[in-house]
């Protein structure tokens, strides 16, 4: 298939050993890049944050070149999900039917192995302007460290390529993503006498009406045709609320997510729950609701004749997209770059038992991103 194949599977055999699920600590799996980087010339720097959990993290932001600003960042998030015990060789990198299995294969450690023999390569030319290679900790669990690096202002380039599995699309725009939770609150009572107290639940019921109509309604009324669908998402995947059945509920809780189009503000929909419960308030004095936003990650568009965007086009032989899934490529977008989204692999495998990553993409990838330092660093 390619005489980079063999290297390209050995990186990841080595990458997907490291349990880098985002409740652990990543550094085990820095290290290793950290070490190869070096070795090829480039310097390192560390940025260590401790997690909710106490848990020690660190960004890599590796460099080559002397310029101020680079001309092109590779960037992947060194967090994998969990994995089902079931799974027994999650943690080692197997082959069948052109395919390599194990966590992380795809999402996003097949890309960092392409990025990292990229970086790397004995042939790689002098560069003219400097090339980034970026690792983060935690993008699973929120964009954390991608976030801390935006807060630093580490990371800063004119280009930058973030790894995710898109099958080999170059990837222009993605939404956003962002969580509230809402709490009702109602009076405890016993059930036989409903007028005694008031039910949290019922409550939640008329405040979930209310939203799910806006939601199909108003927020459909800002579209952007190039996603699907187009128009800000809003789900209620969580509800919580009750002690026994036999007692009016003095709680309910739930989780409200939205994946806001770039156009449009990510604060539009809080301002729809303050909305909701003023109305509720109006109707029903006695009526108590609480909203609290947990994440708010706002989309990103970058221009389809942007320079890294038409040549992903070009190298890939594949036309961009857009994607309603959440990426890192808003925060490296409020670092300076032009940001693409790009890899091997695909998203609707990752995350499952079974992940994988076709050969034959990780090949094509590492091209594609040799080619790029070529392009962006050092002129050919």
């Amino acid at each position: 298939m390619s005489d980079t194949l063999p290297a390209l599977r050995a990186t990841l055999a080595e990458l997907v050993a490291l349990d880098t699920t985002s409740s652990r600590p990543n550094a085990p799996l820095i290290d290793y890049a950290q070490a190869r980087l070096e070795a090829a010339g480039f310097t390192a720097e560390r940025q260590h944050y401790t997690d909710e959990a106490g848990v020690a993290k660190v960004n890599l932001v590796a460099r080559k070149g002397d310029a101020d600003r680079a001309a092109l960042a590779l960037v992947g998030h060194s967090d994998c999900v969990p994995y089902d015990a079931a799974w027994t060789d999650a943690l080692r990198l197997t082959e069948r039917d052109g395919k390599l299995y194990g966590r992380g294969a795809c999402d996003t450690k097949g890309f960092i192995a392409c990025a990292l023999h990229t970086a790397t390569r004995k042939d790689l030319p002098k560069l003219d302007a400097p090339l980034l290679v970026i690792l983060t900790a935690d993008e699973e669990v929120g964009l954390v460290g991608a976030k801390k690096l935006v807060s630093a202002g580490l990371g800063r380039a004119r280009h930058a390529i973030v790894g995710e599995p898109t099958r080999l699309i170059p990837v222009r725009a993605n939404k956003g993503y962002c969580l509230a939770e809402v709490e009702v609150l109602g009076k405890e009572g016993h059930s036989a006498y409903p007028e005694l107290g008031a039910s949290a639940i019922f409550r939640a019921g008329r405040f979930l009406h209310r939203l799910e109509t806006l939601a199909n309604t108003v927020l459909r009324e800002d579209r952007d045709e190039g996603f699907q669908p187009p128009f800000t998402t809003v789900n209620v995947g969580l509800i919580q609320g009750g002690k026994a059945k036999n007692v009016l509920p003095g709680s309910c809780r739930f989780t409200v997510e939205w994946r806001p189009i770039p156009g449009q503000a990510a604060e539009r929909v809080p301002e729809m729950l303050e909305h909701i419960r003023q109305e509720l308030t109006r109707d029903e004095p006695a009526y108590e609701a609480r909203i609290k936003v947990l994440r708010m990650d706002r989309g990103v568009h970058t221009r389809g004749d942007a320079d890294v965007v038409r040549f992903l086009e070009q190298v890939s032989g594949n036309a961009s997209e857009t994607v309603s899934f959440g990426t890192e490529a808003p925060q490296l977008t409020e670092l300076g770059a032009e940001a693409v989204v790009f890899g091997p692999g695909d998203i609707r495998v990752a995350h499952q038992t079974g992940e994988f990553v076709p050969m034959e993409d990780l090949v094509r990838c590492e091209a594609a991103l040799t080619q790029a330092v070529a392009r962006f660093c050092t002129g050919g």
